[in-house]
């Protein structure tokens, strides 16, 4: 999600597919073990259950039997997603719809009995703690009515196909197909103002056929959310932080407080490069950015335009690409490097099957979902990633990313299945990233990817507008995503304006325009995979603001003593031990613990990536002295 800090270190969000609960989700072999009675009637009390006065010894029984289920059925989904995600066609889409179905008949049913424990007195902290969790798992609640639920499970599946197949054969329908990452390497290399325009324009005419099925997801889901006692679903996803879905919210905007003036100072630096570059009538001062022009399909990380930006010429190469290609890496090799980082910690090694079942390269033969992922498909340590690695920087990281769910799964795998997430599910995004950062030129140095370590200001001043490029630039993207869902999901926002509160939001905080015009026969939500995967995504924010507090307090265990940002823990047992007390704990308590196991404190805290580009900072606010900011 990163890049080394070698090189670009702000590579595409690798982020992680969420079918219905955890963080990331995967297949697996076939279990061999009998299918036990329906999903409903697992869950279902008795009438006779129904009028006995419940207890806290039933409750104990109940958060035992759902644990046990919620693993067999999230089993079986993870399969079938792994499945649908690995060879995409209509049967495996249907297959994935109906075991959706049979997961949200159970968790529907399941968060109905909970509800029924709410007021037991004497519950123990386990019990308590798993209702809750029980109460918030489903991302994607489903209404009680079982057609409802077939209708929603079958968009659900609908939604994401439209998205893995999508593809742009021309302005007029005639011309050579391409996928997102073709067209996504368009918009990272063309410097062709009007190439990067019909990428664009092309890849988000594939969104408007989901339009009329997002609506009806909405609505369902806002159905079934309000049948396990919440306003709408984006409240539900809010109550997941243990906190009031009022009270995050607040949280989120004073955390987006804190980073915006790091932000707004970034923007007007990359602005005014651009207009050298595309000219001051397309990239006027004092206005937002057009959207294809930062190098990425959503303008969410501008690493790739790195080239238009550079502060200083002429410093040493910082290219990791071409090492790989030069030492001929291949993804097994990749990925073998990002797994020996965490072992230097004192970490575990990945299983055997790991290595077996993952898919590491893109088959010929059919279409797969190129998304990154990570997953543990049964929920007992059957760890794999998902992506089609490529020998360059930008794969390297993400699989450092991607390693970081994996090293999460294989501590708390021996949890109960409730406790079998992050903290929060920011702390899940934010553990690979936490690593990247100790990914230094002299750690690439020593492990042979990088001929020559940087020196000087001009160096690092180089360097760190790498990594602001793509940490600080995702900042208010990761935060908008969800403000527009929550809005949507709310009802503040009518389907007649779904795409004008989208662009408002962007304008609002990336300042970053459409680069045409735009209307409601479009959808451009849809363009972004995790809308219609309905992936929730403020954890990609906080990721970015919990990565940096972590790696400091890493750098703290380590003893490291100079500035953040020349900090690497590669090979340092003591920050390995801080970090896997908190990794083993999974969800088993508030994150405000877990926090503060790693960290000593208990509220999130973004000084710490003002802290990391202190250095770039004072050198942007020169640079900008006498421009038009603001947009």
């Amino acid at each position: 999600m990163t890049s080394s800090r070698s090189a670009p270190r702000f590579l595409r969000a690798a982020l992680v597919a969420v079918p219905f609960l955890v963080a990331s989700s995967g297949c697996a072999t076939a279990s061999p073990a009998a299918a036990p009675a329906s999903a409903e009637a697992s869950a279902a009390p008795s009438a006779k259950a129904a009028q006995a006065p419940l207890t806290a010894g039933d409750a104990r029984q109940f958060t035992q039997r759902v644990n046990d289920e919620l693993k067999r059925l999230w089993t079986k989904q993870a399969t079938a997603e792994w499945i649908k995600s690995t060879y995409i066609t209509d049967d495996t889409e249907r297959n994935a719809a109906t075991v959706n179905e049979e997961v949200m008949a159970y968790l529907s049913q399941a968060i109905t009995e909970a509800a029924r424990f709410k007021d037991v007195q004497g519950l123990d902290a386990d019990s308590a703690r798993m209702l809750h969790l029980l109460r918030v798992s489903s991302p994607l609640p489903a209404p009680n009515a079982a057609d409802k639920r077939a209708e929603l499970a079958t968009i659900a599946a609908k939604l994401e196909g439209l998205y893995g197949k999508g593809k742009y054969c021309g302005p007029d329908g005639k011309g050579a197909c391409k996928d997102l990452g073709e067209l996504s390497d368009v918009l990272a290399k063309s410097r062709d103002y009007n190439a990067l325009l019909d990428a664009w324009v092309g890849w988000h005419a594939v969104a408007p056929p989901m339009r009329p099925l997002y609506e009806r997801m909405v609505e369902l889901s806002n159905e079934g959310a309000r049948e396990i006692g919440f306003q709408d679903t984006g409240a539900l996803w809010r109550s997941s932080y243990d906190m009031s879905p009022e009270d995050f919210e607040k949280e989120a905007q004073r955390l987006w407080g804190q980073v915006k003036p790091l932000y707004d100072e970034l923007h007007c630096y990359v602005r005014a490069r651009l207009a050298k570059q595309y000219g001051e009538d397309k990239v006027p001062a004092g206005k937002a950015i057009p959207a294809h022009l930062l190098g990425n399909m959503w303008a969410q990380e501008w690493n790739n335009v790195y080239a238009l930006v550079e502060p200083y010429q002429g410093q040493p190469s910082l290219d990791v690409s071409a090492e790989l290609q030069a030492q001929k890496y291949d993804a097994v090799r990749m990925v073998k490097q990002g797994e020996a980082f965490f072992t230097s910690l004192g970490l575990k090694a990945l299983p055997e099957t790991f290595w077996q079942r993952s898919q590491f390269t893109k088959p010929r033969d059919r279409e797969v979902v190129c998304h990154a992922s990570a997953w543990d498909v049964t929920y007992d340590n059957d760890l794999r990633v998902k992506m089609c690695i490529k020998p360059v920087e930008e794969d390297l990281v993400t699989i450092h990313h991607e390693l970081g769910h994996d090293y999460y799964y294989t501590y708390y795998h021996t949890l109960p299945v409730l406790y079998q997430q992050g903290a929060n599910d920011g702390f899940h995004e934010a553990i690979g990233d936490a690593i990247t950062l100790s990914i230094t030129p002299s750690y690439l140095k020593q492990v042979g990817l990088l001929k020559k370590v940087p020196e000087g200001d001009k160096g690092l001043i180089n360097l760190q507008m790498k990594d602001a490029m793509e940490k600080v630039a995702f900042l208010p993207f990761g935060l908008l995503v969800d403000q527009w869902r929550w809005e949507v999901l709310s009802g503040r926002v009518k389907p007649t304006d779904y795409n004008a509160s989208w662009w408002a939001l962007r304008e609002k905080y990336q300042g970053v325009r459409a680069p045409v015009a735009r209307s409601e026969k479009d959808f451009d939500p849809g363009a972004k995979y995790h809308v219609p995967a309905n992936v929730p995504y403020t954890r990609y924010f906080l990721a970015r603001i919990l990565q940096f507090q972590f790696h400091r307090s890493l750098c703290q265990a380590a003893g490291f003593k100079g500035p953040l940002h020349e900090c690497s823990i590669y090979g340092n047992k003591d920050a390995g031990k801080r970090l896997a007390a908190m990794l083993e704990m999974g969800a088993s308590k508030p994150w405000p613990e877990a926090l503060e196991a790693l960290t000593g404190q208990r509220q999130m805290d973004a000084s710490a990536i003002l802290e990391y580009f202190t250095p770039l900072r004072g050198w942007l606010q020169k640079q900008n002295q006498g421009q038009k900011c603001g947009w």
